[in-house]
């Protein structure tokens, strides 16, 4: 583990872990000007980041989705401090602290720390995936049939005009559910799921991600096909389909019908 790795995966732990003291606790909930919510616990996890990456590496960029930053910035840390705040507010422990740093726009290390399970997965480009300090791999099921697929809330999957593929898939597919936000591509990169589906997604919910799924042996893209993480929708906004990549093709085709 990388100096840099090591100093991700202890500093997202740490911010995880502040947001236990809030959850089910009754902490009040804000909303944001897009009608998401926000509590305290998102905004003091990603002030706790900002100020442990300033000491650490002062010269360093963080873009958070709570306090913003320039997403112009090639190499930059990329912080979402609670992602699966719904879940969060609700009192569902499926939410997690993700992190990482990209370098010229691209992933190179990333960590999901999921606090109300102390799940914690981290990675780092070419060195692979790790659940939990074991190796992480994601399944080795080559078709739909007999396998599982997550994606994100139904209203988000009609709005964007993937309901009849999501349908299609779960014709095919032995469940469908909607264990949504990270911990879907965390499922997928531990090999518990096959596939997991978000038509609209912001840069911090996927950076971690999708180089954690990528070195578990999976394949990451948008409903398109490109592998390269780039805006898929004109407000600056992206989808992540993620999969052990042996269903891949399968599952894109699907959301083509």
């Amino acid at each position: 583990m990388s100096p840099r790795l090591a100093f991700a995966v202890e500093t997202a732990v740490l911010a995880g872990k502040s947001t236990l003291a809030h959850f089910q606790a009754g902490a009040a909930v804000d909303l944001k000007e897009d009608a998401t919510p926000v509590t305290v616990a998102d905004r003091n996890a990603e002030r706790l980041i900002r100020e442990l990456v300033g000491k650490k590496y002062p010269n360093e960029r963080i873009v958070g989705e709570e306090e913003g930053g320039d997403q112009t910035i090639a190499d930059r840390w990329i912080v979402d401090p609670i992602d699966g705040t719904k879940s969060f507010v609700s009192g569902v422990p499926l939410y997690a602290t993700l992190l990482s740093y990209e370098v010229d726009f691209q992933p190179v290390v990333g960590v999901a720390y999921f606090p109300a399970l102390d799940e914690l997965l981290y990675a780092e480009v070419g060195q692979g995936a790790f659940f939990n300090g074991r190796v992480a791999r994601v399944s080795e099921k080559r078709q739909i049939k007999g396998g599982v697929v997550c994606c994100g809330g139904h209203r988000s999957m009609i709005h964007y005009g993937r309901w009849d593929g999501l349908a299609l898939v779960a014709e095919r597919a032995m469940a469908t559910r909607t264990w949504s936000d990270a911990y879907g591509h965390a499922l997928v990169a531990t090999g518990r799921v096959e596939a997991m589906v978000d038509p609209v997604v912001s840069r911090w919910d996927i950076s971690a991600v999708a180089l954690i799924v990528r070195e578990a042996g999976g394949r990451v893209t948008n409903f398109g096909g490109r592998e390269e993480l780039t805006p898929s929708h004109a407000d600056g906004h992206y989808e992540l389909v993620s999969s052990n990549g042996l269903i891949h093709d399968e599952l894109l085709e699907a959301f083509r019908q």
